[in-house]
């Protein structure tokens, strides 16, 4: 690709490019900053689910020794100490299971719920890079509908890659350090299939289209969805950074694409 003429670089190390991804959310916070009053509205849909999830994982939080002594009655006669580490291990792996499916639905429902806001949002971005080749007029029922199912496609498959890391994480060690590694890279790579959702619909691309572009660059794709599963494990990381990440988002798909990352003057 030429930079002279806008277009992302091309780089061969898989490093480089991953942290060029991680750029894009950056640069997806720098249009937030630039747009205040557009990137506002963003977190309107996001503090609604917010508040919806916080008060899920709090739940969970709450109940996760019960439901730890619940997966391990094998335990009840062991000794002490090896009885508690076992269920302190369960115990983190239901948290670490329930951290990784509330990020993806927390996205999902974002989405849903602020589909319009987000549509404008991405549509911006996508006006001050170059425009949108190969637009298509989508409905926006028609297009709510398209998002809901592709963002539940990707929760039930995020939740069948979730049960084998769930008992993983009862392995001593590994369960608490690789494991959660592992987690953060697969829900950064869901969380930027579903992020990515709008400006492909834009270009009359559904999931599958969508995946496959993504995943021929997908150290790019890694950095970008793990930095943003990353801010959105911070307490009101996810509601703030929602709109900058549908921004870098809509980068990702520009840069998939082919297509100039480099603001337009004048726009």
């Amino acid at each position: 690709m030429d930079t002279a003429n806008g277009l992302a670089a091309p780089v061969t190390s898989a490093v480089r490019r991953f942290f060029a991804g991680v750029g894009l959310l950056l640069r997806g916070i720098g249009l937030y900053v630039r747009s205040p009053g557009l990137m506002l509205l963003g977190v309107v849909p996001a503090l609604i689910s917010g508040v919806l999830f916080v008060g899920a994982f709090a739940t969970l939080v709450y109940f996760v020794d019960d439901l730890a002594a619940l997966v391990t009655p094998f335990a009840d006669d062991w000794p002490t100490t090896v009885r508690s580490l076992v269920r302190v291990a369960a115990g983190l792996a239901f948290l670490g299971l329930g951290g990784l499916l509330g990020v993806l639905t927390f996205t999902a429902v974002t989405l849903a719920i602020g589909d319009p806001f987000y549509e404008k949002i991405s549509e911006r971005v996508d006006d001050r890079h170059g425009g949108t080749p190969g637009e298509v007029d989508v409905p926006f029922w028609a297009s709510l509908r398209r998002s809901v199912a592709d963002s539940l496609r990707l929760v039930a498959i995020s939740a069948l890659v979730g049960i084998p890391l769930f008992v993983a994480g009862f392995i001593p060690v590994v369960g608490q350090t690789v494991v959660p590694v592992i987690g953060a890279a697969i829900g950064g790579w869901f969380l930027a299939l579903e992020l990515a959702g709008a400006p492909f619909y834009r270009r009359g691309m559904r999931l599958p289209e969508r995946r496959a572009l993504l995943k021929a660059d997908r150290p790019t794709t890694l950095g970008f969805g793990v930095a943003v599963f990353v801010c959105f494990l911070v307490p009101l990381g996810a509601v703030l950074v929602m709109p900058a990440a549908v921004a870098g988002a809509t980068l990702l798909a520009r840069r998939s694409l082919g297509q100039s990352i480099e603001s337009v003057q004048g726009r």
